[in-house]
């Protein structure tokens, strides 16, 4: 499984580590991450089956000069309109290339373009190739976006988060895979209590970037805080923006209500000490920290964006969908929640069971039958 970097934060490490953790209790795993960056530990436990390659590693005690040289050069071969294009080098190229072309026999599963695309070109013929998307479509720069229509026909199969994803890249690929499937993020269970939801904290939690929608969150939250005093939100996560979002705080007059947490990797126990759950992003791929949320027994506000809180959320059962980017009924949402706490706990017990269908053992299922069909054997 080839991924940008395990040792970092985010909700693609998160799954990947979550079903490469299931899959190695009946297959031989190994994780290939391009790179690591200095004096980095994993973020998440890695699972102790599982074997971790890093390419780049920037934590190595010796690294030999012609290492130094070439990581210093960019990348040759992921393409440039990829995000994971800045976390690449002329060195990891030349170490990525040389695993895969020792991969026949093996499958492959790349969770960006950026490696699906390599694998599509220098994998051998004898290799089961495999992108897993965590994005939608439409979150892909266009040159990028058209390289995939281009190549994603040599891979043997695209695995998608959503139903709309699979209609959508069926439409759009001038030349599919073999396969194309939908099957979600692998989300482990929470390991604690379910919320009482009791208490005045609507949580959030994700990147501080553009996409995750913060600052429409911010700005929703206002009316909710004049209208409930003593009630107030948690964000957690890092990110390029936390300046931005701590001014937007202070120009709203919510230094008492609106608190920047900044990342934790206990977010399980975070979630569970709140009642709401908001999720305010802008896009998804799929929205994987919603299932977390309802696994902690949270009920959910979330805009309707493409792609994933659709597929995710039942509305009037565990939790309330609004319009995209609509912060006047992302605070009337909220106040609905908090205004009823009989709805919270019905919302809330729902969506325990509504996180169940996520578990890695369900996902990983849905996994082994792909494999299978495409003739990859344990």
């Amino acid at each position: 499984m080839v991924l940008t970097n395990a040792h970092a934060m985010g909700g693609t490490v998160r799954a990947t580590l979550n079903l490469a953790g299931r899959l190695a209790e009946h297959r031989e795993v190994e994780l290939i991450a391009v790179r690591r960056r200095a004096n980095r530990r994993p973020f998440f436990a890695f699972p102790p089956a599982v074997t971790v390659t890093t390419l780049d590693d920037r934590g190595k005690a010796r690294r030999g000069a012609a290492e130094r040289a070439l990581t210093r050069v960019p990348s040759l071969l992921v393409h440039p309109e990829d995000y994971a294009y800045p976390a690449a080098s002329l060195w990891s190229d030349l170490q990525l290339v040389r695993r895969l072309r020792s991969a026949g026999g093996e499958v492959v599963i790349a969770t960006r373009p950026a490696w699906a695309l390599v694998a599509a070109a220098v994998a051998p013929a004898d290799a089961v190739t495999i992108v897993q998307e965590h994005m939608n479509l439409h979150a892909h720069r266009p040159a990028l976006a058209r390289a995939m229509q281009r190549h994603y026909g040599d891979l043997d199969a695209l695995a998608v988060l959503t139903d709309g994803d699979r209609d959508e890249y069926g439409r759009r690929l001038s030349r599919p895979p073999r396969r194309v499937v939908r099957i979600p993020d692998a989300v482990a269970p929470p390991g604690v209590g379910p919320a009482r939801l009791d208490a005045p904290i609507v949580v959030a939690a994700g990147r501080l970037t553009s996409q995750k929608g913060f600052d429409l969150l911010i700005r929703a939250f206002a009316p909710v805080a004049r209208r409930h005093p003593g009630w107030q939100l948690r964000i957690y996560g890092g990110g390029r923006e936390r300046e931005a979002l701590r001014q937007l705080i202070l120009a709203h007059g919510l230094s008492d209500d609106v608190f920047l947490m900044g990342p934790t990797n206990q977010l399980a126990q975070a979630l569970s000490e709140a009642s709401i759950f908001a999720l305010s992003s802008r896009f998804e791929g799929f929205g994987m920290v919603v299932v977390e949320a309802m696994g902690c027994g949270l009920p959910v506000v979330s805009f309707d964006c493409p792609r994933g809180p659709a597929e995710i959320i039942t509305p009037g059962r565990d939790g309330i969908l609004v319009p995209p980017e609509d912060e006047a009924g992302m605070a009337e949402g909220i106040g609905a929640l908090i205004r009823d706490p009989e709805r919270r706990k019905a919302y809330g017990a729902a969506a325990r069971a509504t996180a169940r269908r996520y578990e890695p053992h369900v996902v990983a299922a849905e996994w082994e039958r792909l494999l299978d069909a495409l003739r990859a054997p344990p």
